[in-house]
């Protein structure tokens, strides 16, 4: 007979099941916070996480949470996590995971989801639907768990996916029937796992940045272009250290802006249609040669046909080696994390390292004085209505003033025109559409942007662009998040002015509500609403939105004839490009 009594018991008699192996993985692994619409099946997931001290963000659509996640996951270089019910909260959060994809932006997206044996067959369960197949080619790249003993798995090999070489958005599909399986707490405990190092540096090859500084060296014409990559990547002393010990000009994408002072001297910006075609060398840090750049051919980069381009000899710094050569020739590619590559860099500029000549620096420095004084006299104008350059005058000041706070800016004219006009100060403070030009972030990157930083947060929208989330002014209140929202109000999609050329009573398709009071909308929550006719009115409202810390909207009237149709992408408009 077997005595019993000297048996080891190797499982306990306590028990915890898929909810709980969820967010204890979670919390093993860093992440504090949450961005979520809670629902079937997702409802006491969120509920269980924060009694256990995670944060929960809940938002009031899908598209929004997304966003926010996908920002945080920029700003922290920790994957922002974003939970959603499944089929239609899953396809909401879709844009925002393929965004943070292009983007470069580490998100995770956790959606419930239907039981497969009943999606295989088609059997018609409640929200039917395949998701992980529909986000495997949106998503850097996509899990499914079906087994509670796997979670620990699943949320570690999503996070290092996310975060690891190029950074981008991951799907992780967790059927309803996961949450409820139960199993023993010390096997549960012993399957979750703590990623180690889930995004180790990259050190480029030495003969790569040999390469690279020679023909810098060469460069009677050398440009540095930065883009939000630089700006992720948080090297920033040595960024600054590698332009201003090199001497040369550097030219900054949008969400690049404040890596360096926008008024540093070196900045190129206010010369930026000069600089472009006029460089010999350029080397781009964290930039790649898409849409943005023009692609690094034409008449951006001074040539006209086919033929003409390859004028300028191109270093790219980029984690990844399939960048190189997507548009043009890269001369000298390094491949490494770009705070490895700019280290290795800055090794090589020693004491004997002669900077750009004076003709060339010195041309630049003309063409920005002249550019600089045509945009201050356009900015000094106050013309009734406001139009973009005398509202973001006052905006421009406002910014100078709080370099701390967190910019978002999306919109077309009200983009475009920020872009040029808003300097920056410091890194990762500006926060934008990025390389989609996805209309729709604004509201998500607010309270993404609040929430991790604790600090104020301004934003820039167009009327058109803020419809996209402007209910989410509600989350803004709920959580009674610092945030200032200027919505430039011009009646209309580009601009007010549009009229039905039948004469019809249906508005024309790119007209909206005339006098529409966007203030009106926060202070149905509990916000500061204001409606700004002067600029004055807007300054005002402004500096007591950032005194107050109230979340506070801006209904900033302005001329509705007032912008372009499509800001500065006009030509990509068939019927702009015909006219022309």
């Amino acid at each position: 007979m077997t005595d019993l009594s000297m048996t080891t018991d190797t499982q306990s008699h306590e028990t915890t099941d898929g909810f709980q192996l969820v967010i204890d993985a979670l919390k093993l692994n860093g992440i504090d916070t949450l961005f979520a619409l809670p629902g079937i099946p997702i409802t006491d997931l969120t509920r269980r996480a924060q009694a256990e001290g995670i944060r929960l963000i809940a938002f009031r659509h899908e598209q929004n949470a997304g966003h926010a996640a996908a920002i945080a996951g920029f700003m922290t270089r920790t994957p922002g996590v974003c939970i959603t019910v499944s089929a239609p909260g899953f396809l909401n959060g879709l844009t925002a995971l393929a965004n943070a994809t292009t983007n470069c932006f580490p998100m995770i997206l956790i959606s419930g989801s239907s039981e497969r044996e009943i999606v295989d067959l088609q059997q018609g369960d409640y929200e039917e639907m395949d998701q992980l197949a529909i986000a495997r080619p949106l998503a850097k790249a996509a899990f499914r768990v079906l087994h509670a003993e796997d979670i620990g798995v699943g949320i570690a090999r999503a996070i290092r996916a996310a975060v690891s070489g190029r950074p981008g958005g991951v799907y992780l599909d967790l059927p309803a029937k996961l949450f409820g399986q139960a199993i023993d707490a010390q096997v549960g405990r012993r399957s979750l796992i703590k990623v180690v190092d889930p995004a180790p540096r990259q050190i480029p090859e030495q003969a790569a940045i040999d390469r690279a500084l020679d023909l810098l060296k060469s460069a009677k014409r050398p440009l540095i272009v930065l883009g939000k990559g630089a700006a992720y990547a948080q090297a920033d002393a040595d960024i600054r250290a590698l332009v201003e010990k090199t001497g040369i000009p550097y030219l900054p994408m949008s969400m690049a802006k404040g890596l360096l002072p926008d008024t540093h001297e070196q900045s190129a910006a206010a010369a930026r249609s000069y600089v472009l075609p006029e460089s010999d060398v350029v080397m781009l840090i964290g930039a790649r040669l898409n849409w943005l750049l023009s692609h690094g051919k034409g008449k951006t980069w001074g040539g006209k046909r086919a033929k003409d381009w390859g004028g300028q000899k191109f270093i790219q710094i980029d984690i990844s080696p399939t960048e190189a050569d997507s548009n043009v020739a890269i001369d000298a590619p390094i491949v490494g994390d770009i705070g490895s590559c700019v280290a290795a860099l800055l090794s090589g500029v020693g004491a004997g390292w002669v900077k750009p000549s004076s003709d060339w620096l010195g041309a630049i420095a003309e063409r920005k004085a002249k550019n600089i004084a045509r945009m201050a006299e356009t900015l000094a104008m106050n013309p009734t209505p406001m139009n973009f350059h005398s509202a973001l005058n006052v905006v421009r000041d406002i910014v100078k003033a709080n370099p701390d706070a967190i910019f978002v800016n999306e919109g077309a004219n009200a983009l475009d025109f920020t872009r040029s006009i808003v300097d920056m100060y410091k890194p990762r403070k500006r926060l934008d559409v990025g390389t989609w030009g996805v209309m729709g972030i604004g509201m998500g990157f607010c309270v993404a942007a609040a929430v991790v930083s604790g600090g104020p947060v301004i934003a820039i929208e167009g009327d058109s662009a803020f419809g996209f989330s402007g209910m989410e002014v509600e989350t803004i209140c709920r959580y009674n998040l610092p945030v200032c929202v200027v919505v430039f109000n011009n009646n209309g999609v580009y601009r007010g002015v549009d009229v039905n050329p039948t004469g019809g009573s249906d508005p024309a398709p790119c007209a909206l509500v005339k006098g529409a009071r966007y203030d009106k909308l926060m202070e149905a929550f509990g916000g500061i609403g204001v409606h700004a006719t002067t600029p004055a009115e807007l300054r005002a409202a402004m500096e007591e939105a950032l005194r107050s810390r109230r979340p506070t909207l801006v209904n900033a009237v302005i001329d509705e004839a007032a912008g372009t149709e499509s800001g500065r992408i006009t030509s990509l408009n068939p019927t702009s490009a015909k006219k022309k």
